[in-house]
Parts: C-alpha cells; sequence; structure tokens
C-alpha cells in the first residue's frame, strides 16, 4: 500500500512538472530536474503516463506535453471545481479600473497555481505571472496572501516542511516572509516588492470558500514605477473588494 502510494505521489509530481512547461512541453532530462527525480524513473512514468492519455509526447521534439485524457477529466471536474465563469468579470474590472493585469489563483496544496488573466491597459507589463504558472506559497503576491490568512498552526507546520530560500533566495528566509505575513495581516493584502523578478511588483488579497478558508487569490501585477507606496493603499483597498464580491459569490454557488 504504501509503495503504491509512493508511486501515485511520483505521477502526481511529473504531472506538475509537465504543466509547468505548457504550452512548449518538456524534454525527459527537464522534467527530471522540476520534479527531483531519476531520469530512469521519469522516462518509466511518462511512458505509463502516456499509455493512459494523461502525457503526449511530439514525435518529432520528443517534448512531453499534457495530454487529452486530462482534458477531458477537467471537463469531467469543472462544474465543481471552476471558478473562472464567476471571477472573468471581476478581473475585468480590476484591470480596466487600475490599468494593470490583474490575475486569479487557486491553492493548490502547498503552491498557489494562476487560473485567470485579465491584461492591462497600460503598455508597459510585468510577464512573472502566467495561466498555469505555479508558486510556492509565501513567494507570490497571491501565495503571499493566502499563507497570511491561514491559521497560525497551519502556518507553522508549511515552514517545518519548507525552506524556500535555496531555490528563492535570502528574500524568502522564513523570518522575511513571516514579516510579510505579519504586514499582510494588518492591512489586508499582501506586496511582492519585486522579489520574484527584478522590477516587477504585485499585489494580491485572499478569496475565501464557504467555510472561510483562503482557497484562491486576486492579485494585480505590474512595473515599479506603477506600483509606489503611495498607491500601495488604492490598489489594495481595490483587490479586498473585489475579492469579497468574488468570495460572496463562491459561497453562494456552494450553497445552491
Amino acid at each position: 500500500m504504501q509503495q503504491g502510494s509512493h508511486v501515485v505521489e511520483r505521477a502526481a509530481s511529473l504531472l506538475r512538472a509537465v504543466s509547468a512547461f505548457e504550452p512548449t512541453g518538456a524534454s525527459t532530462t527537464e522534467l527530471g530536474k522540476r520534479s527531483g527525480l531519476a531520469r530512469p524513473t521519469v522516462h518509466r512514468l511518462l511512458t505509463s503516463l502516456a499509455a493512459e492519455g494523461l502525457i503526449d509526447r511530439d514525435t518529432r521534439t520528443g517534448r512531453w506535453s499534457l495530454g487529452p485524457e486530462l482534458y477531458l477529466l477537467g471537463a469531467a471536474a469543472g462544474n465543481r471545481y471552476d471558478v473562472t465563469d464567476q471571477a472573468r468579470d471581476v478581473l475585468d474590472q480590476l484591470s480596466r479600473t487600475t490599468g494593470e493585469s490583474a490575475f486569479l489563483s487557486a491553492r493548490r496544496g502547498d503552491e498557489t497555481v494562476c487560473i485567470l488573466s485579465q491584461e492591462g491597459s497600460f503598455p508597459l507589463r510585468s510577464h512573472v505571472l502566467h495561466e498555469g504558472k505555479r508558486f510556492p506559497l509565501g513567494v507570490a503576491s497571491a501565495g503571499l496572501a493566502i499563507l497570511s490568512h491561514l491559521p497560525a498552526r497551519e502556518v507553522d507546520d508549511y515552514f517545518a516542511r519548507t525552506d524556500l530560500r535555496p531555490a528563492w533566495g535570502d528574500a524568502h528566509r522564513e523570518a522575511s516572509i513571516r514579516e510579510r505575513i505579519d504586514s499582510t495581516r494588518i492591512t489586508g493584502y499582501a506586496v511582492n516588492p519585486a522579489l520574484v523578478v527584478e522590477g516587477s511588483w504585485g499585489i494580491g488579497a485572499a478569496v475565501f470558500d464557504r467555510g472561510g478558508r483562503p482557497a484562491w487569490a486576486l492579485s494585480l501585477t505590474g512595473v515599479e514605477t506603477r506600483f509606489r507606496v503611495a498607491r500601495h493603499a488604492e490598489l489594495g483597498t481595490l483587490l479586498l473588494e473585489h475579492a469579497h464580491l468574488l468570495s460572496g459569490r463562491l459561497k453562494s454557488r456552494a450553497m445552491l
């Protein structure tokens, strides 16, 4: 039973790794590095997943992509988990009002994944975030907003199993992230001051499920000159208002 669970964990990790390279696909070596699995293990799992239609391989380039069976499974699950229809006009309002690019990210375990985006009208844009992009909790503004609204015990547990500094630098030491969590809890919104990519800022606000847990986040991203401190309160307040609106919608839908 334990060995079977281990195989499932590896396959799930590999599927997430493949998704990170969409739409161009990835080589076996790239997926091994991304998932932390040995190349022979990666190739064996990819071949098995491809046989089930969960993974597809380009016969010309040899690169692996998500397969058609995942689309069918996703379509079946969409009625329960897809919130994009409820959020689309919210993102549109945010982007039109601010001129910045707006995003909806969903929590998936210890990560957030961007599931919807709307470009702003301002000609200079940040390209850090896009649909399908994943970040660990506490890195980008969406993940920081979600992490900040989790119970203290869950935050402690997260840091007990996670060390972001090797991959994301000294700015993502636990002590530094906890300082940003404290600030987020005071204002209600999270600020990422160009910690992922130089010159690219983000502000995020958590969206809650019917149980009051932070399950999604709205965020705005843009160039540093558009995210001066004097504008943080304006953007943060707009995000909180729209996050509250979306939380209410999702709660109402869940009760139907």
